[in-house]
């Protein structure tokens, strides 16, 4: 992996020419039957520290296809299907802020493991990253538990590297609601509101 891949992970760019995270992806593609299609927000693309391209470093390139956009016609959606029709299985996921997903489609699976992106705050106690999202995933329909230890490694060691120099601990904003932690200002909007009361009430939103 070069010095131009590793910028992407680390804000500080000085940081980003001491730390390689080549040794902790797999030396070779995994070997996987199931297609990953990644919906992008575009403000995804410019955000540092995301997970996406990790994942990407982990599996074949036909077998992780990234879409980037707001908006998806009724054609570019049946050609999305259509590209992963000869596959055994396909999934999509959607990568975006977690304030801008709420006008997506969602399915919510019973939680049984909690993130360790412990780097950038996170709606909820159990939610996910894309990357630890696919991983669970992978490990399932592959039958195969290994590969969600080996698409989580560089996850690990990615916060690992970001905890070393500076970086903190970040709790999930339903953590600091409910320990009184919460320093922002309450917003505004009846809405968002809401959904925070939820947060407080542990109510799925």
């Amino acid at each position: 992996m070069t010095e131009e891949f590793l910028e992407c992970f680390n804000p500080n760019q000085t940081t980003a020419r001491k730390v390689c995270l080549c040794p902790f992806l797999p030396v070779h593609p995994l070997k996987v039957s199931t297609c990953l299609y990644i919906i992008q927000h575009p403000a995804e693309e410019s955000r540092v520290l995301r997970t996406v391209p990790l994942l990407a470093a982990c599996l074949p390139p036909d077998k992780c296809k990234i879409l980037v956009g707001r908006r998806f016609s009724e054609d570019r959606e049946r050609r999305c299907v259509l590209l992963g029709i000869e596959n055994r299985y396909l999934v999509c996921y959607r990568d975006v802020f977690s304030s801008l997903a709420f006008s997506i489609f969602q399915v919510q699976l019973k939680p049984s493991i909690s993130s360790q992106y412990v780097i950038r705050t996170q709606p909820t106690n159990t939610c996910l990253s894309t990357l630890e999202c696919a991983a669970v995933a992978l490990s399932i329909m592959e039958k195969n538990k290994s590969i969600q230890e080996t698409i989580l490694h560089p996850l690990q060691a990615l916060c690992s590297f970001q905890l070393q120099h500076g970086a903190q601990i970040h709790h999930s904003k339903e953590h600091l609601l409910k320990n009184g932690l919460y320093d922002k200002p309450m917003p505004k909007n009846k809405r968002k509101l809401r959904r925070m009361e939820l947060l407080v009430n542990n109510v799925k939103i």
